[in-house]
């Protein structure tokens, strides 16, 4: 520490920037000596270039137009090589020139004491130039319309969310921009699982789809599952999938809870973790029985994006539908009409409903009713899941989850007996 602070402060940045651009440098020698007819620059060029850049922007302080005529020569070389390589070879890539941009660049902001930029700009640097051959089959991995779905995430959370104003209106305390904030939220954990399930196609089996699918809706997954175990014939394996898929949605809506209200959140993640390491733990048991049935069962499901515009608007306008029903109910019905609505929608998705309930606990709705309220209509949508279980299934499937699933409903309310 004594060095370093004896050190002037030019010294350290030199240093720097040898450092960053050597490394560079380092990475693109060691692809010229991997093959090709012509490469331009190495371990000696790259740092030549952090140390113009830097040169030069220590010249031109303030000013700019020392440091612009500066990467315009740097540029030219760069250029003049690009031409060189394009006429020699068939095909040429012009990554190693940009690199050199990028590297007169990290010499410039370390000059003006940017020093956090500059090494985030050389490690990203590195480790594109360096990660080429993985990010070349990520690219032939991801389908066109996979780009599509990620731009409508972006669509969602950068260009709408953002303009919307964020201020309550009506007597209904409705606010845009929280009310799309849900949207995205709920869009952005569906969005990742729907990532890892793509990420992960063709590896794993049933109790991978059905943690992965409980992230995604663990309605679907159930649907899903329950139609496939009527011809695989492996009830032990689908029911404890589905358990587990159900199992899975407490945990998700934990996370939910934390974004949205933390308050109603301490009231409910202890019985909501347990709920779901019992669900997980016990139908992940369940699905190691054996079956009759022993053939290996693989992944077949494929989840749909959930980044759909039309649905993200149709949720929006749900949400903002039981935001207005919930803060109705606790004004004439009182808290018995709370807890009727909750066990009413658990019959569809809850989501909206408990997205509505986080912007009214602790204010228009007492915490703990709305506690009460979030428990009750989770454990009436794994009421409904059991059914669709059953409906669904061969029949000792069916059965097997629609008891787990009542067995798991029931221990959801007992919070009630301490949020009553």
């Amino acid at each position: 520490m004594d060095i370093y602070q004896r050190l002037p402060p030019e010294a350290v940045q030199i240093v720097l920037v040898l450092f960053l651009s050597f490394l560079i440098g380092l990475e693109r020698e060691e692809r010229k000596a991997a093959g090709g007819p012509y490469s331009f620059g190495g371990v000696r060029t790259f740092p030549l270039i952090g140390l113009i850049g830097y040169s030069a922007a220590l010249i031109s302080g303030p000013q700019m137009l020392p440091l612009a005529i500066g990467f315009l020569v740097v540029a030219g070389f760069l250029l003049v090589s690009y031409w060189h390589k394009i006429s020699t070879a068939e095909t040429a890539g012009v990554t190693t020139e940009m690199s050199g941009l990028a590297t007169f660049l990290v010499g410039a902001l370390v000059c003006y004491g940017h020093l956090w930029i500059a090494t985030t700009l050389g490690v990203a640097s590195l480790l594109l130039l360096d990660l080429k051959a993985a990010l070349e089959k990520l690219a032939v991995r991801i389908a066109p319309n996979e780009i599509l779905t990620f731009a409508k995430f972006l669509f969602l959370s950068g260009v709408i969310l953002p303009i919307l104003p964020n201020k309550e209106f009506s007597q209904f305390h409705i606010n845009p921009f929280k009310t799309w904030l849900v949207v995205v939220a709920i869009s952005a954990i569906s969005y990742a699982s729907y990532v890892l399930q793509k990420v992960t196609k063709g590896q794993g089996g049933v109790v991978l789809a059905a943690l992965l699918g409980g992230a995604y809706s663990s309605t679907v997954t159930t649907v899903v599952m329950a139609r496939r175990a009527k011809l695989e014939r492996r009830p032990h394996l689908f029911a404890g999938g589905i358990l587990i898929a159900c199992g899975v949605m407490y945990v998700r809506l934990v996370i939910l809870l934390a974004l949205f209200n933390r308050q109603l959140m301490l009231l409910l993640y202890i019985p909501f973790l347990v709920l779901a390491g019992l669900a997980v733990g016990a139908g992940w048991l369940w699905s190691r029985r054996a079956d009759k049935n022993t053939q290996e069962v693989k992944r077949e499901f494929e989840p749909k994006n959930p980044l759909d515009l039309v649905t993200a608007f149709l949720f929006a306008g749900l949400f903002l539908v039981m935001l207005v029903a919930t803060q109705l109910a606790i004004t004439y019905l009182g808290r018995t009409g709370v807890n009727t609505l909750a066990a009413i929608m658990g019959v569809s998705d809850v989501d909206p409903f408990i997205m509505g309930l986080t912007q009214a606990a602790g204010t228009l709705t007492p915490l703990k009713v709305a506690a009460a309220a979030v428990a009750i209509a989770a454990s009436s949508n794994n009421v409904v899941k059991g059914i669709y279980a059953y409906s669904l299934a061969d029949r000792k499937t069916g059965v097997q989850s629609l008891v787990f699933l009542a067995a798991l409903a029931a221990m959801g309310l007992i919070p009630l007996f301490w949020l009553g």
